[in-house]
């Protein structure tokens, strides 16, 4: 993963590449075949959605698809955190670089939906 990449599509997509990296190294056990499937879908996920911002059309759909990201990435910190409590990859380390960038992401996308909300127009009171 590179550190001063401000790139956030081709961050995402490194990021997917590395958890697919992580998803091949999960044993074939059943906890690992669900762990897989389960990072499969979560890991991708955040990566089409975010390259579908550039068809956003309101702000009320770019905070709405950013939302999707963050669960989808908190999602994907969850089951990081699993496999590594059930070292279910070793050496544990392997998991370092992609532990971090998740934390990194769901940072930039938590700041990133906190300041559109912030910039979106308060509704209007009707009498």
């Amino acid at each position: 993963m590179q550190e001063n990449n401000y790139d956030l599509e081709s961050r995402f997509v490194d990021y997917t590449c590395a958890m697919i990296d992580i998803v091949e190294a999960l044993p074939a056990s059943r906890a690992g075949v669900y762990m897989a499937e389960l990072l499969v879908r979560a890991a991708h996920s955040p990566t089409f959605g975010y390259a579908d911002k550039q068809i956003m059309g309101s702000k009320n759909d770019f905070i709405l698809m950013l939302s999707g990201v963050l669960k989808d990435l908190k999602e994907c910190r969850t089951a990081l955190k699993i496999i590594r409590k059930k070292e279910m990859i070793k050496p544990l380390v392997k998991l370092e670089a992609v532990v971090s960038e998740t934390e990194q992401l769901i940072a930039i996308i938590g700041k990133s939906i906190s300041t559109a909300r912030k910039g979106k127009p308060k509704p209007e009171l009707v009498d």
